[in-house]
């Protein structure tokens, strides 16, 4: 299918979530299998080269890796750039609307925890990221961060 987006585009805004440990997917395959694959807590971000996912999604999710514990399998796809992907996340994601960005926590391959496009856009990073870290606290147990405050500092200039 063919993309929203040029694919060199938004490649810093893929770059941005895999320097924090993210793994990119940009089939359906690749969802489909991560998703039989991954036992425990997982996480789905449906990223977007909209303002709220610059501003609010990425720098939440980046902030929420850092908490105390995380979930055990990190994922994303992109919006408009990778249609088969996104589709196909979105079709775990049961029960709530297409959204991007949006944010899906997954335990034992059922959806435990959505956060939608409403409720990131006009909430401040810290705001996403405290949303995230509530449901971390009540769904994972694999020991965070996922990344090292200096790798944080360099994907979105956060410490």
């Amino acid at each position: 299918m063919q993309s929203h987006y040029d694919r060199e585009m938004v490649k810093p805004m893929w770059q941005e979530l895999a320097d924090i440990g993210v793994k990119p997917f940009t089939s359906a395959a690749e969802v489909d299998d991560f998703m039989a694959s991954s036992t425990g807590t997982s996480l789905i971000v449906v990223n977007s080269v909209c303002g709220c996912a610059a501003g609010n999604a990425r720098p939440g999710v980046a902030l929420a890796l850092q908490n105390n514990v995380i979930p055990d399998h990190l994922a994303t796809v992109f919006a408009g750039v990778d249609r088969e992907a996104t589709d196909k996340a979105r079709k775990y994601i049961k029960g709530y609307p297409p959204s991007s960005p949006s944010v899906a926590l997954f335990k034992n391959g059922q959806v435990v925890f959505v956060l939608e496009r409403h409720q990131i856009e006009g909430a401040p990073a810290e705001e996403v990221a405290a949303e995230l870290t509530t449901a971390f606290d009540q769904h994972c147990s694999k020991g965070g961060p996922s990344v090292s405050h200096e790798q944080l500092k360099k994907a979105f200039g956060l410490a």
